[in-house]
């Protein structure tokens, strides 16, 4: 086979040997890696679904190159929710295999280089004032400190923030996925704490946070937990309703006095309830006396027997 080759002088991409003659990699893999590293520096970022359908890679074609891509280390994502809770898949394209570790550090070294610099001021009119030497700064600005974690301007007591901020620091133990560090469970320690003021227990919240975790891992602890908590976040306790009081209690009636009994026996007296004359062992036992009395028995009056027939036939003949 002969070759014919010239270098090109413009409008080429470098590509290395080892993406070319990548074992794994199958074409549409390849040209998609060229065709991205090749695009001018000052171009829009844009997703690598578009750049594929730009190379007529869709459906089928492009999910079986991109999956080489990652599989073999060029292609990493990240899936993070946003300060609006809108969820973002950011995508890093190298030209040489990277470790999780090693994108991750491009990422936020290439974060930091693009972050956007400070807004330029036009010079001040006149001439350079005298600078004060010797002199202190007054008082007041000794006094005033920026610390590094306010105090929250809520309402919420300090005590509820600790216990907030201790169990989110302990959902490392439940699972690896959710650790945090001191600075984000201070930032989520005010959302937690509403947990607490509306009557949730440290135990129940642990729950709630710790149930029901995605399948495939979480990818940022600080925004899954941030978004539970919003999200399920329970209803506000019932004020305590104003105690009715009781009904007031018929007033007691006065107590008669003791009046005698004349029934049998010793004298004594009893406490009457209505209009009672004797006590009530009295009218038991004459109650008990009525029923002792015999009842009297009717006498049986005779019955005729009626004579024989014989007996009236005989006197009807001998004529008496």
């Amino acid at each position: 086979m002969l070759r014919h080759a010239i270098a090109p002088v413009r409008r080429y991409t470098k590509a290395s040997h080892d993406v070319v003659r990548h074992p794994q990699l199958n074409s549409d893999a390849k040209v998609l890696l060229l065709y991205v590293q090749g695009l001018p520096e000052d171009s829009a970022p844009k997703p690598l679904s578009e750049y594929a359908g730009r190379l007529g890679l869709k459906g089928r074609a492009y999910q079986k190159a991109k999956q080489l891509l990652t599989e073999c280390g060029y292609l990493h994502e990240w899936r993070e929710q946003g300060v609006r809770g809108r969820w973002v898949t950011e995508q890093l394209l190298a030209n040489v295999t990277l470790t999780r570790e090693e994108a991750t550090r491009s990422r936020e070294g290439e974060a930091a280089a693009v972050a956007a610099p400070p807004s330029e001021r036009p010079p001040t009119v006149g001439g350079p004032g005298d600078r004060s030497v010797g002199d202190c700064p007054p008082k007041e600005e000794l006094e005033e400190k920026n610390l590094p974690h306010p105090p929250p301007e809520d309402d919420t007591p300090p005590s509820d923030l600790a216990e907030a901020e201790g169990v989110l620091l302990s959902l490392r133990y439940v699972n690896r996925d959710l650790l945090l560090g001191v600075r984000e469970a201070r930032l989520l320690a005010a959302a937690a704490a509403e947990w607490l003021r509306r009557g949730v227990t440290a135990a129940d919240l642990r729950r709630a946070l710790t149930t029901g975790l995605p399948a495939d891992g979480i990818r940022s602890a600080v925004g899954f937990l941030r978004h539970r908590l919003l999200q399920k976040l329970p209803a506000a306790r019932a004020q305590a309703l104003t105690p009715v009081p009781p009904p007031e209690r018929p007033a007691t009636p006065a107590r008669r006095l003791l009046v005698t009994c004349p029934g049998p026996g010793t004298e004594h007296v009893f406490r009457p309830r209505a209009e009672e004359t004797h006590c009530s062992r009295c009218r038991t036992t004459a109650t008990y006396e009525s029923t002792l009395h015999p009842v009297p028995v009717p006498v049986p009056v005779p019955v005729p027997v009626p004579e024989p027939w014989r007996t009236r036939v005989q006197k009807c003949v001998s004529g008496g």
